[in-house]
């Protein structure tokens, strides 16, 4: 058995102020701690009533508690953790703490141990996270509006270029002039890209970009990106393909395409010959997609490095750049939002694969909506139609209007859902209505769509310009007349679209 010695001893060296008290709130023992917590003499606290180092307010209460505590014959309990618990100093200042309650019988009297803790630094170092915590929301949420106005107007006038661009390639014919006109859009293509991948890391850091997970269909994902890169594949006399049976994951169908975008356009810049393609294939409640290349390959020094900022595999810093090196930092962060890994197997001189596991779909499969991708432009001189452009944005639409025009269109331009019913009523029906889906004021273009389908159900065809890629542009309702054109809008596809849909 210990003696009274030890054990006053084991107290005295604890790390804690340490009182003990009878259960009419009388101290009995203080330890050397409650000096330094307190200001208190250990022969001024003996004998007295624990009231005093209470803070009055509390006092009353304090009593009723501890009358409660001795009726229910104690039990260890922690006090003050997470709640508002003050002591008070010698000199009169208020102290928060933390209290341990321990109860001791000694024959037939309960006497309590109480460990106290002085949680002033804890206090303040959580009311400073929580500072900061605030802060850095109030920050997420500024950026957020940042750049959601920055997705839209930083975009706008590089879409004005390249509309621009558009036109004088159609109505320069001088030599010397269309070189300088070729080398400009080759600029605007360069800072359209770099812009949209800054934007999109931007989107990825805020939180701003969320996965909305869905199950669908792989194989449409895939004829999609095939469709879409096939010209750039073809200029460089390679081969892009898909294979493999039909397979259904569940993912969003939008980031998922965003990464294999990036990994197919890695692959087509580091290919001179032979093929890029797509697999897909079922591993238990997997799918494993996959883009392969017969190009440079990788050597396992750079595997590290491979996802940085600005790293391109073999690129002097100063040497003329296809891209930026920012497709697969942005696919790094893809894959971490969507919870799934890259994986990567290459061989200098032999080729990469890069590999990305999905779960495998639950419930129903999500319908596709129906996007369109470059084409040639239309080379045929249009009959005699009439098309409503509705932008509020009016770089674009005078862009938009010149490019039409110069391509042989009668072309109605207005600013708002308003401006486009008085036009239709003033000049009749339009075969073609070229609308951006987010306009002023929260009207879409789907609101402009519907308002003139009232007023006059003849069918016109429809082309919806947006930049926007969340889940909602693929629930748009099917419609045959409907088509939707993401931004940036180059000038070739707006007119290769509009020769679709006027033949």
């Amino acid at each position: 058995m210990l003696s009274s010695t030890l054990l006053s001893s084991a107290l005295e060296a604890a790390p804690d102020a340490i009182v003990i008290i009878d259960e009419g709130g009388r101290i009995l023992f203080v330890n050397r701690q409650m000096h330094g917590l307190f200001g208190y003499e250990t022969r001024e606290l003996l004998g007295t009533s624990i009231d005093q180092l209470l803070p009055a307010r509390f006092r009353q209460r304090h009593a009723e508690h501890r009358s409660r505590y001795a009726a229910g014959g104690g039990q260890v309990r922690p006090m003050g953790s997470g709640r508002d618990l003050f002591a008070l100093h010698r000199n009169g200042t208020e102290i928060p703490v933390e209290i341990s309650l321990s109860p001791i019988r000694d024959g037939d009297r309960l006497l309590v141990t109480a460990a106290i803790r002085d949680v002033t630094e804890h206090r303040q170092a959580q009311s400073e996270l929580m500072a900061a915590r605030l802060e850095a929301d109030r920050a997420n949420s500024a950026k957020s509006r940042f750049l959601s106005m920055a997705s839209h107007d930083l975009r706008q006038p590089v879409q004005t270029l390249g509309l621009l661009n558009g036109s004088l390639r159609r109505v320069v014919h001088d030599a010397e002039a269309l070189e300088a006109i070729n080398q400009q859009e080759h600029a605007i293509a360069s800072m359209s890209r770099l812009l949209n991948a800054l934007l999109d890391i931007s989107k990825l850091e805020s939180g701003a970009i969320r996965a909305e997970l869905n199950s669908f269909a792989v194989t449409p994902l895939f004829q999609e990106l095939c469709q879409e890169f096939q010209p750039t594949a073809a200029a460089k006399s390679l081969a892009l393909r898909w294979s493999g049976r039909e397979c259904c994951v569940h993912s969003d169908w939008t980031l998922v395409g965003q990464i294999l975008r990036n990994l197919v356009s890695n692959a087509i810049k580091y290919t001179s010959s032979g093929h890029i393609e797509l697999r897909c294939v079922t591993a238990g409640e997997r799918v494993l997609i996959e883009v392969a290349d017969t190009g440079i390959g990788i050597d396992p020094q750079h595997l590290g490095a491979l996802c940085d900022e600005f790293y391109q595999v073999g690129v002097p810093a100063n040497a003329t750049r296809e891209g930026y090196g920012l497709g697969l930092s942005i696919v790094k962060r893809l894959v971490s939002l969507l919870g799934i890994e890259l994986t990567v197997r290459s061989e200098p001189g032999r080729g990469s694969v890069f590999g990305l596991e999905l779960p495998q779909a639950r419930g129903a499969v999500l319908p596709v909506a129906q996007t369109t991708c470059v084409k040639e432009p239309v080379l045929t001189p249009p009959r005699d139609y009439r098309i409503l452009l509705v932008e509020d944005d009016q770089g674009v639409r005078d862009a938009t209007r010149l490019l039409l025009k110069v391509e042989g269109y009668r072309v109605l331009v207005a600013a708002s859902r308003e401006e486009a019913l008085a036009l239709v009523a003033q000049h009749g029906a339009v075969d073609l209505v070229i609308t951006d889906f987010h306009l002023a004021q929260g009207v879409s273009g789907l609101d402009v769509i519907q308002a003139l389908r009232q007023r006059d159900p003849a069918p016109f065809q429809v082309i919806i310009v947006t930049g926007d890629t969340s889940a909602a542009m693929r629930e748009l309702p099917q419609d045959m007349h409907l088509r939707l054109l993401p931004k940036p809008v180059h000038a070739d596809e707006l007119l290769a679209l509009i020769g679709e849909l006027l033949p």
